[in-house]
């Protein structure tokens, strides 16, 4: 370290003390100028980094007491970190009766930036106990500061620091005092008691900044409750506490009179959930922990929590919410799970850890393996995080399986929420996870289904549901059904008056319902599922008919081409690509149906998008005229009558009817209307 010969003064204890000043070496100088100004993006995580540095101090003295005889006394239940608040004076002093520091460790941990006493230590006890033989509890040996540059995140709020420190075993304590990046000193001090102080003098408040905020004892007990409230040791603080005065028999008043006390108060939780063996926690504690944690106030569908062991070791405690948040659908929606490294609070939305049709899951990963950088805000390398948010993934997956087998009720409540991102999961990418989402998927159906309301509940009780799965339907398929039926619309009772629908129905088919606008695309994406194609009823290329009825349908087509000519001219719309006699309809005179990948459901979608400029998406249909209905006797005498005019007013009000049930706009209401009117009088 560079010394310089001259001295400043320092006022300490009301008395001028000449301390030899030194300089912070020229890259540390440009260091802690970068960290003041750029590493760190929120000025209130100081409060974590110098927490975490007193759980650090705390830990080296438990654990150095194992084995060190002269530390016999040291009780891990004594051990503690204390918060003071001096309003007065603008100082916030963090306190620990952990092992603290000599004068040489002062200069090597506080006066180079980047050296790590944290570290040190940690490698230094994993040798000493391979030497030994003896093993160390990984667990309680994650220490969790490991980049010796956290301390000096308290310059962003901070016009000096002072840390005093006496180390354990020793007679001396010292004091280290700093204004930043100009330089330090080091003196000897007095302490009674081992461990060390951390006393940050505020800046003074400007317009953008108000750093008396953190004096605050709501302030405070908010941070320690976002970040540190896992610590495993307890963090004290001096409370304001509003307790009713004791009432004097002689006055007659009625009111209760109160007034503020003073008492010491643990802010911190300590013992996380998710550390806890699941058997020792209650359903109760689960939904509890859910509730308040993510102010939620219904209970959550279900709660996933693990703990794994191997090549990165981590807990999960993930819930599947009941509803959907209020802004789940809008940009100000933020994914992704709370990440934690050893109980300490890194990230409140890792968005990396879920995919985005996982995103409903909340949640939160506490690993003591990540490699993050020295703010401790980034991953420094995505491996460990593509790995475990991997394994989430999985997990997920795996747990909504088992859900929609054994809890199917609750499974449907889950879907009707958040089904959408499950489905567009399926569909984006172009389909690149749709064989991990096939089966979690439900879409409604002509059949209904009897549904347990639970496997495990004794009672049997069942509900009445008309979702299906993809495996049930092809469970329930005819020995001679090739196709998984399907029609589309924006409701249900639309899709079920289709002529179409009611024709495949007429047959004996099921067909899925599709209401949503991703459902017929995650289809066209899939397929097929076990190598049955999906078939739109409202396709070109349904065929329903027998032989017979297939000969006897051509033949009618064949003598009626000159009429389907002159009707396809007389309708001058390109998207018509023809006019025929159909049997897909039972009692509908008219019908459109689609030809291509384009299916006339898929258009109206197409056009609603936003952004799609002045292009307007058509599917090209086939006017279908059931070759049943007294409609077409009558199209075939006005042909032949050369009743050429009302052909036409016919052919433009069958095209408009079909349009209308398939919820399509009409080019020419007017039109319509006025041919209406005519025949009406005829």
């Amino acid at each position: 370290m560079e010394r310089r010969k001259d001295t400043i003064i320092f006022l300490l204890k009301g008395s001028a003390v000449y301390m030899a000043k030194k300089q912070f070496k020229a890259e540390s100088k440009r260091l802690l100028d970068l960290m003041i100004n750029s590493i760190y993006t929120n000025k209130e995580i100081f409060l974590r980094e110098v927490i975490s540095n007193a759980s650090d101090a705390l830990d080296k003295l438990y654990f150095k007491s194992l084995t060190d005889k002269s530390l016999s006394d040291v009780k891990q239940s004594d051990l503690k970190i204390k918060i003071v608040r001096d309003k007065e004076n603008r100082t916030l002093t963090i306190k620990d009766n952990g092992i603290g520091m000599t004068e040489e460790e002062l200069e090597k941990n506080l006066g180079t930036i980047a050296q790590s006493g944290t570290l040190k230590f940690k490698n230094e006890l994993v040798k000493d106990n391979e030497d030994s033989k003896q093993q160390v509890d990984e667990d309680k040996m994650s220490l969790i500061g490991q980049f010796g540059v956290g301390f000096y995140s308290c310059f962003m709020v901070a016009s000096e620091i002072s840390v005093v420190s006496k180390a354990a075993g020793s007679d001396k304590a010292y004091i280290w005092t700093s204004a930043g990046a100009e330089g330090y000193s080091i003196e000897e001090t007095s302490k009674d008691e081992r461990g060390t102080d951390i006393i940050i003098k505020l800046k003074e408040d400007t317009e953008d900044d108000k750093y008396s905020r953190y004096l605050e004892e709501y302030t405070i007990d908010n941070l320690i409750k976002k970040y540190s409230d896992y610590i495993r040791y307890p963090i004290l603080m001096n409370c304001e506490k509003r307790v009713p005065k004791p009432k004097d028999d002689k006055d007659g008043s009625k009111e209760t009179e109160y007034e503020i006390t003073i008492e010491e108060r643990t802010l911190n939780s300590m013992v996380p959930i998710w550390k806890k063996d699941k058997k020792d926690i209650k359903d109760e504690e689960y939904k509890n922990f859910y509730m308040q944690k993510f102010m939620d106030f219904d209970e959550p569908l279900k709660w996933i929590h693990t703990k794994v062991e191997g090549q990165y070791s981590y807990s999960t405690l993930l819930y599947i919410p009941s509803h959907v948040p209020y802004d789940y659908f809008s940009k100000d929606f933020k994914k992704g799970l709370e990440l934690y490294s050893n109980g300490v609070l890194i990230m409140e939305h890792c968005e990396d850890l879920l995919p985005d049709y996982f995103g409903f899951v909340k949640g939160l990963v506490d690993s003591e393996d990540l490699s993050l950088n020295i703010s401790r805000e980034i991953l420094q390398q995505d491996k460990q995080l593509k790995i475990i948010a991997k394994n989430i993934e999985s997990k997920i997956r795996s747990e909504l399986a088992s859900m929609l087998e054994n809890d199917r009720a609750n499974y449907e409540k889950l879907f009707k929420a958040f089904g959408m991102p499950i489905k567009i999961g399926a569909y984006d990418g172009y389909g690149m996870n749709k064989d991990k989402l096939k089966d979690l998927l439900l879409f409604h159906s002509t059949h209904e289904n009897e549904v347990p309301l639970n496997k495990e509940d004794d009672k049997k009780e069942t509900y009445k549901s008309d979702y299906t799965t993809l495996k049930e339907y092809v469970s329930r398929m005819k020995e001679d059904q090739k196709e998984i039926y399907y029609g589309s619309s924006e409701t249900i009772d639309k899709i079920k008056m289709l002529p179409q629908v009611e024709a495949v129905m007429d047959k004996g088919f099921e067909v899925l319902l599709l209401d949503e606008s991703v459902d017929e695309f995650v289809l066209q994406i899939m397929e097929n599922y076990d190598g049955k194609k999906f078939a739109n009823v409202s396709a070109n290329s349904i065929d329903l008919d027998t032989e017979e009825e297939k000969e006897a349908l051509k033949k009618v087509n064949e003598e009626s081409k000159d009429l389907f000519g002159f009707m396809k001219d007389a309708l001058g719309d390109s998207t018509i690509k023809e006019v025929r006699f159909t049997h897909r309809l039972k009692n509908h005179p008219v019908c459109l149906t689609s030809e291509g990948i384009v299916s006339v459901e898929m258009q109206k979608v197409l056009n609603a998008m936003p952004d799609q400029g002045n292009q307007n998406i058509k599917a090209q249909t086939v006017l279908e005229i059931n070759e049943k209905h007294p409609i077409a006797e009558k199209l075939k005498e006005m042909f032949k009558a050369d009743n050429k005019e009302d052909l036409k007013k016919y052919t433009k009000l069958l095209l408009d009817s079909a349009k209308l049930i398939e919820g399509l706009p009409v080019d020419n209401p007017t039109e319509l209307s006025n041919i209406i009117c005519e025949l009406m009088v005829k």
